[in-house]
């Protein structure tokens, strides 16, 4: 269906540094690779410690979505994501160092090509505050089932408005890509 990218059957593979396993859900323009892509979003597992990828010129949007926690090591500071966490920002350049602090995690990763950027927000979703002003994607990833959508499927509200309405106050993490 378009505008629905769904959780079940996602393919994973291995990280840029061998590290993890990704499944990419949708990119821009479509069919594009690690090294041209405009944004990119993906959920990720990772069960064991270890450096992330860097990607110079990216920005980079980090949300857990299941177990952990988990520290992110930046530039001699740390910073404990867990399901609780807001949606974590950090440049693609910076050299990360992650250790799982428990059980092995999914997280939702959003990655924008400056000067693009995301707005994430992980919450009850609000359609209005979604559909207003102008950007080049609104996606929406449900954290519960609801509206006959999964956890975890994506909904591409510029592919499905009519999505919006039947979404409101599911727990969900809203991206806009601006620029």
């Amino acid at each position: 269906m378009k505008g629905i990218y769904p959780a079940r059957g996602r393919v994973f593979r291995p990280w840029k540094n061998g590290g993890g396993q990704t499944a990419e859900i949708a990119v821009s323009p479509v069919a594009a690779d690690m090294e041209t892509f405009s944004w990119r979003v993906s959920v990720a597992s990772v069960a064991s410690d270890g450096p992330f990828s860097e990607f110079p010129g990216i920005d980079r949007v980090l949300t857990v979505t299941e177990g952990g926690p988990m520290v992110l090591e930046i530039g001699g500071r740390e910073h404990l994501l867990d399901e609780t966490s807001p949606p974590f920002a950090f440049s693609g350049e910076a050299p990360v160092m992650a250790r799982l602090c428990g059980p092995p995690l999914l997280d939702f990763n959003v990655m924008c090509r400056r000067p693009l950027r995301a707005e994430v927000v992980k919450g009850p979703f609000q359609p209005a505050q979604m559909l207003s002003g102008s950007a080049q994607a609104r996606l929406v990833l449900l954290l519960e089932p609801r509206a006959g959508f999964e956890r975890l499927d994506l909904i591409d509200l510029d592919a499905r408005p009519e999505a919006g309405p039947a979404l409101r106050g599911a727990a969900t993490i809203s991206v806009r890509i601006i620029g």
